[in-house]
């Protein structure tokens, strides 16, 4: 049996990964990496780069379609069979290129899922490994949904490969997979139908910006079936038939394609983490402040499958490089996680960051809300958007802005500046003082607070 020894061993080839193992073989360690999918990860290969691209041509035709009979004739019409040809112009090349860079660092590939042997053995292709550090850095695989039938569920990686769209789908989940789907399926001509286990979509958003999406994406045509729960799917000839439960009573519905978007846990099964003496709950793997394993000194976990994480690419980097860190200089450099936007690509985009109007309740004394529906204001006219609201929340006291919530075409850029606002403790003051291009979409915050 052929022996590797290796400083550092890195366990998935996604932006975490990579950055800890580019940074490792830099310092002159001896580094190896294992992926047992393409080289490159999730978010290039199979999911927000990808789903972006697509994105693209459903904007343009929102776009087309808001402005209908006011300087644009003949909206867009999506042909998905050339916009799949050209999001793979993007995708096609990462797994190669992404080889090509790590094999021209000097890291030794390996293209399997590792299996711990010990605390610092790992058995991959065949061949034990050994190493002073392992780095894992898996990210995250979609949540099993066990009823029966459950093997003809198709995932986000079955969509964003689709070569020809089905007349009707079903997205089993609410979250941020589900809707955006949802939204592109819809545009795209496809009956869409949305069910969720709760009473809303996207439960990590404000409800009142939720309320205002769910409404609009019933205007197109996304059907919701709220507090139901999946418990058989069965396969036709042609269709399949999903059989449900709301209150105890049995529903049924038919779709040429079932997607499982009840979000994603981390991807740890396959890796024998007991043997390895890795802790790893629900969350994923147990780590202290240095991203380190709690129970096995020599195991260090980064981005979507470490317990600090938030399924978020730049801080998957960011986690990286405290590993890194930490592997080079011993456990000096600790996380530290600043506030964090997050945006649901629907069409209008819902963004946040910072504190919920809960959240800033139950933490300051006093706090101001802003909350208005904005479809009359210049920006959303001017491009005859249907959708275009905001909640912001200040701390009365220190009038300093501590929470963000956006409903808009831009909103997933617009929110990068309440971002920086946060991060910076500025007051509305700050923000209404500073001069932004007009008029823009960003111009638009003056008034929001």
């Amino acid at each position: 049996m052929e022996e590797n020894e290796f400083d550092v061993f890195v366990i998935g080839s996604g932006i975490a990964g990579q950055t800890a193992a580019k940074a490792c073989v830099k310092a002159g360690l001896k580094v190896g990496i294992a992926d047992n999918r393409e080289f490159g990860g999730t978010c290039a290969n199979r999911g927000c780069d990808p789903k972006k691209i697509l994105l693209g041509a459903l904007e343009a035709y929102e776009l087309s379609n808001n402005l209908k009979g006011k300087g644009i004739s003949k909206p867009a019409k999506i042909n998905w069979k050339q916009l799949q040809k050209y999001k793979r112009n993007f995708t096609t090349n990462i797994p190669v290129s992404t080889e090509r860079i790590l094999k021209d660092k000097g890291i030794t590939l390996f293209h399997q899922s590792p299996k711990f042997i010990d605390d610092t053995t790992l058995m991959v292709e065949g061949k034990k490994v050994t190493a002073k550090k392992i780095v894992i850095a898996t990210g995250q695989v979609p949540r099993t949904i066990a009823i029966p039938g459950a093997k003809h569920f198709k995932n986000s990686d079955d969509f964003l490969n689709l070569k020809k769209l089905p007349k009707q789908m079903i997205f089993i989940g609410g979250g941020y997979i589900g809707m955006e789907f949802a939204h592109m399926a819809a545009r795209a001509g496809v009956e869409v139908t949305v069910l969720d286990t709760g009473s809303r979509p996207l439960h990590a958003f404000d409800p009142d910006l939720v309320k205002e999406l769910r409404k609009y994406s019933e205007s197109i045509g996304i059907k919701f079936i709220f507090n139901a729960q999946p418990t058989k799917l069965k396969k036709k000839r042609k269709k399949l038939t999903l059989t449900y439960e709301v209150n105890g009573k049995e529903n049924s519905i038919e779709g040429g394609s079932v997607f499982n978007t009840a979000g994603r846990v981390p991807a740890l099964a396959a890796l024998d983490l007991e043997k390895g003496t890795v802790d790893f709950s629900d969350k994923g793997v147990e780590t202290n402040n240095f991203l380190q394993s709690k129970s096995n000194p020599n195991v260090y976990a980064c981005g979507d499958v470490s317990d600090k994480n938030l399924p978020l690419t730049p801080l998957s980097g960011r986690q990286g490089c405290v590993v890194a860190e930490n592997i080079l200089n011993g456990n000096k450099k600790e996380l530290e996680v600043p506030v964090i936007p997050s945006v649901v690509f629907t069409l209008p985009n819902l963004a946040t960051v910072g504190y919920t109007e809960e959240e800033a309740r139950a933490r300051y004394k006093n706090i101001n809300v802003n909350f208005e529906i904005a479809t009359d204001w210049f920006n959303a006219k001017r491009i005859n958007t249907p959708l275009y609201a905001y909640k912001v929340i200040t701390n009365a006291r220190t009038n300093e802005i501590v929470g963000a919530h956006l409903l808009g075409p831009d909103a997933g850029e617009t929110i990068n500046i309440f971002t920086m606002a946060i991060n910076n403790n500025m007051t509305d003051t700050d923000i209404k003082s500073t001069i932004f291009s007009y008029p823009s979409w960003v111009n638009d915050i003056k008034n929001m607070i």
